[in-house]
């Protein structure tokens, strides 16, 4: 701070000293008017800087305005306090933690020249002349826990030649030109002198000299060992800030090296009978979410907190990390399952937790956000169960960060752009929307960026607007949607099922331009599944402007872009992108991000969370992704669309099954969510079993059939006999599993989940052949079809006159060569939730398709579906209360 000449000096100092071994160094000049705020910032900016290993704060500090020199020197991050004056390094210092801190520099430098004698510091007599925070104190504490005995002079100090006369080892650093004298020192004594004074003298051109505490002509010739002044303290304290700045690099090295994690596990105490989700996940207590983000090895610049137990990520970690090479990538799917879900997310908790608190694995859990819709509606929570939860269970279910949020608020935003252009264009001639697309402001009329890129579309490639001819106005400023081609919805994150069909446009505003339309549920968005594949911000907001919303009368697709929207959804979206970090209950890391649904959209959790957390985790590390409902939904979409889009290439397949379930394929009756299983559920029945598990054959067949090998996780209730576990078991081997074992996790937490993580592991080791089920170039029916009949075991495919249309359509327009995502039941490998167990010869109908072009893919709509559910007579939220007293949320799960 400020432009004091000796203050520059010893920088100049310093600078070359870097430059000369290597260190990149750099000044930072405050000019005299800094306020302690200023600098206060500065040094936070550098605290949280990962690229500055060290910094100092060179004193005294030269402002106009009043500056607590010991709050600014207190504000410098230990870790990089590389000059040692803050009080947590000096305390360490003090109490003799010299491997654990910083120590002075110019105290360091004494010690190695001491050092350097040859002369043993421990027994001597030592004596420090000065007791300052940078020189004396330090020096007094260095020499003491060098086992010296110490004595310390200062100014008051009345028989300071006594003193001096008997140190075998002198250091001065008073700052009083040569008050110790010669005939002081004791014969043989080393000196160390530290002290800059500035002394008269007539000879010299400046008309003053350098001297130093100690006079050194006649010290010299009594001392076995004396430093000179200038040139011996000096520059050894510039060496020590070198060499302190190095330390701190290896230190950071050794801390934040991906594979070293130093991660503190929480202690589960299991209960029997195994309490509610609710009261499990409040009996623990989550670490601070900062804690885990530096046990993980994430830099505090790279985190966002929310609170104190959730946390953004930023993108930047992945471009630090991008050499680092990757873990094992795990996903864990299931068979068909029941309404009631057979335990995939509590099965991927307890695998991570297994993984990481028991076998002290790196390990990483990737999940996707729940929907409001379901929790407040039909089922409850999406964070597992039991010992197997992604905690706190509130805020994971509600809300979180609000990234579901941002996309129902973007995509009602192109909805609303979508039927505003329209009411605009029937009500304005030309040159009126071209007056009101490219206002004059100031006189000054200008394109924006993606207004040039729309006229770059139309063949257009001029830049001022007053050069476009009528005709080139009139395709510039009308889009022309057709409205019976609008396939962009508006969205809400709640069951409304008094929206799955509405009619908008009744104002009289509208000037009765109204239509059909309908609300989708918010993570069937486009937007959603936008989030969830893409790979950056960049590459977010191109997909965000490639979004068809319609055609236009010409039969051309009319995108987000050609709306002029798309920057405004990646304003929407730009926190949305970034990864959400939690914790299990036994404090293993998680992921939670992007939430698509399985039966209408890919049903996985962000390219993004998975890249950054493989990185994380390190070449031995595992990351344990879930997609959603069965094999033959979440993750034969997991495998082409959303492996093909990352590059990631999957090393193990965990594919889960209950008894439950597979007795239902069996021909058991109906299982029904709120209502008691039926007797066939709680009683043995091997045949019932046994007939059921052709549903697990047909999904591990499935897995194999993208060459990555297969552990099935049989997931252990307790009206399950031992018999019918080890069936399952035997079966699942005999069908071609790579091994198969039984869990108890959601009982025992990762503990019951042990043998599965052996056995992943093992599963990781082995060969892997990863392939794609089809090739994007095919035909979009070829396509349909090999997935209808690989996956599912359809005979063939029937498609009606609307599918076929659309077809054509897309094919024309472009999008023939994309991946296809099946929207279909998850309660059957069929498009009839009633066909129970592996049906094959039947044919797959085909209603219709749609595009989602930003997202990537092709969907083809099987049999009827809606994406707005609706609430059940007694929902969920009859339950749910808030306490007004705690703040707790009760009745939740």
């Amino acid at each position: 701070v400020g432009n004091r000449d000796d203050s520059n000096l010893y920088i100049n100092m310093k600078l070359k000293a870097a430059a000369e071994i290597g260190i990149s160094a750099n000044h930072i000049k405050l000019p005299n008017t800094a306020t302690e705020a200023e600098v206060l910032k500065c040094i936070a900016s550098l605290n949280g800087d990962p690229a500055v290993h060290g910094f100092i704060v060179q004193l005294p500090l030269d402002s106009d305005k009043p500056i607590n020199t010991e709050k600014i020197t207190n504000a410098v991050a230990p870790e990089k306090d590389v000059d040692g004056l803050s009080s947590v390094n000096a305390g360490k210092l003090s109490r003799g933690d010299l491997g654990d801190c910083f120590i002075p520099c110019t105290p360091k430098g004494c010690m190695e020249l001491i050092r350097q004698t040859g002369v043993q510091v421990a027994g001597k007599r030592a004596v420090v002349v000065g007791r300052s925070k940078i020189v004396g104190a330090p020096m007094h504490d260095l020499l003491l826990w060098n086992h010296a005995t110490v004595t310390t002079c200062h100014s008051k100090t009345s028989t300071l030649a006594e003193e001096v006369a008997k140190a075998d080892i002198l250091v001065v650093a008073a700052g009083k030109a040569e008050m110790v004298k010669g005939e002081w020192i004791k014969p043989g004594a080393i000196v160390i002198d530290c002290g800059i004074n500035h002394v008269p003298d007539s000879t010299k051109a400046s008309g003053k000299r350098v001297v130093g505490d100690v006079a050194y002509s006649t010290a010299k010739e009594k001392a076995s060992y004396i430093t000179p002044v200038p040139g011996g303290v000096g520059p050894m304290t510039v060496a020590m800030l070198m060499q302190s700045t190095v330390e701190s690099a290896q230190r950071f090295l050794e801390k934040f090296l991906p594979g070293k994690w130093n991660i503190q596990y929480n202690q589960l105490t299991l209960k029997m009978p195994v309490p509610s989700d609710i009261e499990i996940s409040r009996s623990c207590i989550p670490k601070p979410i900062d804690q885990v983000a530096t046990e993980i090895g994430l830099l505090p610049d790279e985190v966002e907190l929310y609170g104190q137990t959730k946390a953004k990520v930023h993108l930047s970690a992945l471009k630090r990390l991008k050499n680092q090479p990757d873990g094992k990538y795990v996903v864990v799917t299931g068979i068909t399952p029941t309404p009631l879900g057979e335990g995939k997310s509590t099965t991927t908790v307890g695998l991570v937790q297994a993984l990481g608190a028991h076998l002290h694995q790196n390990v990483f859990a990737c999940v996707r956000q729940p929907s409001q819709g379901p929790t407040f509606g039909i089922k409850g929570g999406a964070a597992g169960g039991g010992y197997c939860q992604v905690i706190p269970m509130e805020e994971f279910n509600l809300h979180l960060t609000g990234d579901i949020h941002a996309i129902t608020a973007s995509n009602n935003l192109v909805a609303a752009a979508v039927d505003t252009r329209i009411f605009h264009e029937l009500t304005q001639t030309d040159q009126a929307l071209y007056n009101r697309l490219v206002p004059s402001v100031s006189g000054i009329r200008k394109f924006s960026d993606i207004q040039i890129r729309r006229l770059q579309k139309l063949g257009i490639n001029k830049t001022d607007p007053a050069a476009l001819t009528k005709e080139e106005v009139k395709l510039f400023v009308r889009l022309d949607i057709d409205p019976g081609t609008i396939t962009w919805q508006r969205v809400l994150d709640t069951n409304d099922r008094f929206l799955r069909k509405i009619t908008i446009g009744q104002s009289l505003t509208e000037k009765g331009f109204s239509r059909t339309a309908q609300f989708d549920i918010t993570v069937s968005s486009e937007i959603m599944a936008v989030l969830a594949l893409s790979d950056g911000l960049d590459d977010m907001k191109k997909r965000l402007g490639r979004m068809v919303v319609a055609s236009s009368k010409r039969g051309e697709p009319v995108t987000a872009d050609d709306l002029g929207v798309t920057g405004a959804l990646a304003v929407l979206m730009k926190d949305a992108v970034k990864p959400n970090l939690m914790q299990t209950l036994e404090g293993t890391p998680v992921f939670v991000h992007a939430g698509p649904f399985a039966n209408i959209a890919h049903g996985n959790s962000s390219v993004l969370a998975d890249k950054i957390a493989l990185k994380l985790v390190g070449k031995e590390g595992f990351v344990v992704t879930e997609a959603g409902f069965g094999a033959d939904i979440g993750m034969e979409k997991f495998f082409n669309i959303k492996c093909r889009c990352s590059g990631l290439q999957p090393h193990v397949v965990v594919l889960v099954a209950t008894v439950r379930a597979l007795k239902m394929h069996g021909g058991g009756p109906a299982v029904t969510a709120g209502v008691p299983l039926p007797k066939e559920y709680m009683e043995e029945n091997l045949q019932l079993l046994a007939k059921g598990c052709s549903n697990l054959n047909k999904q591990i067949q499935n897995a194999r059939i993208f060459g990555v090998p297969v552990v099935v996780a049989v997931n252990a209730f307790k009206t399950d006999t031992k018999a019918e576990l080890a069936l399952v078991v035997q079966l699942a081997k005999e069908a071609g599993a790579f091994d198969a074992v039984e869990c108890t996790h959601w009982a025992e937490g990762g503990k019951g989940a042990v043998a599965l993580a052996h056995a992943v592991q093992r599963a990781s080791q082995a060969p892997s052949n990863f392939r794609f089920l089809y090739n994007v170039e095919l035909p979009v029916i070829d396509k349909i079809r090999l997935i209808a009949q690989q996956m599912y075991g359809a005979h063939d495919i029937e498609l009606l006159p609307e599918a076929q249309e659309k077809v054509a359509l897309y094919t024309k327009q472009g999008f023939g060569n994309l991946p296809i995502c099946m929207a279909k039941t998850h309660l059957s490998l069929s498009h009839d939730p009633e066909q129970k167990g592996a049906p094959t010869g039947f044919i797959l109908p085909i209603r219709d398709i749609r595009a989602s072009v930003g997202a990537g893919f092709l969907y083809p709509l099987v049999g009827t579906m809606s994406t707005m559910p609706g609430l059940p007579t007694r929902p969920c939220f009859y339950d749910i209360d808030l306490d007004p007293v705690s703040g707790e949320v009760n009745g939740l799960f």
